[in-house]
């Protein structure tokens, strides 16, 4: 029974191809991970319920394939969703620097003038890290982002992704329906305490 829920929200997953993208959506969706992961071809959907605050949200997720050919998706994968985390892989300095790209496909594709953005920069979990947490902070800044560093493999920082993500989509009035003004509360980094499970993983920008 949906009765429960207070809202579906579309989320996309973009990025690179080879970034992490579904192995993120696996991680969250299902507590798994598959180091034989392969590529995605086309569009995965997974949905997955979240407590926010005491209200239940039920997400739509959709992980795209990054690859080149499958750019004739793009217009109805981006339409109507609320929220946008964009991947790179922190051992690939290449993906990082191609997240200007997607930003840009992002704002010409969006149909929400207002979608919140998330900057995550995946496998942390190894050694030959080509992207700092700084600069991938300074980037989120610059853009006006939330930004997050996670490890699919490890699970560090994914749980609090998407909680982090929703959470800004609920508290932004005009992206969805059941919207109600008691809820509109700003996020910030004062509004949660140090001992939040996102501590040491999530900027809040």
């Amino acid at each position: 029974m949906d009765s429960d829920i207070l809202t579906t929200l579309k989320i996309l997953i973009i990025g690179e191809s080879g970034v992490g993208k579904s192995s993120l959506l696996l991680r969250f969706t299902e507590d798994n991970f598959d180091p034989e992961q392969t590529l995605t071809i086309g569009v995965d959907f997974k949905t997955k319920r979240l407590n926010i605050n005491g209200d239940t949200v039920k997400l739509a997720i959709w992980d795209t394939a990054g690859q080149e050919r499958f750019r004739t998706l793009t217009p109805s994968y981006y339409r109507d969703a609320q929220g946008a985390i964009l991947v790179y892989d922190v051992c690939n300095r290449m993906t990082f620097v191609k997240l200007e790209n997607w930003l840009s496909e992002l704002e010409m594709y969006s149909t929400k003038s207002n979608i919140i953005k998330m900057i995550i920069g995946n496998k942390i979990d190894r050694e030959e890290r080509e992207v700092s947490r700084d600069e991938g902070v300074i980037f989120a800044r610059k853009h006006q982002t939330l930004f997050v560093e996670t490890s699919a493999k490890t699970k560090d920082g994914v749980q609090c992704a998407f909680e982090e993500l929703v959470e800004k989509i609920i508290q932004t009035p005009d992206l969805w329906d059941s919207y109600s003004p008691q809820n509109n509360v700003h996020v910030g980094l004062k509004d949660h305490p140090e001992d939040s499970s996102c501590s040491g993983y999530c900027d809040l920008l």
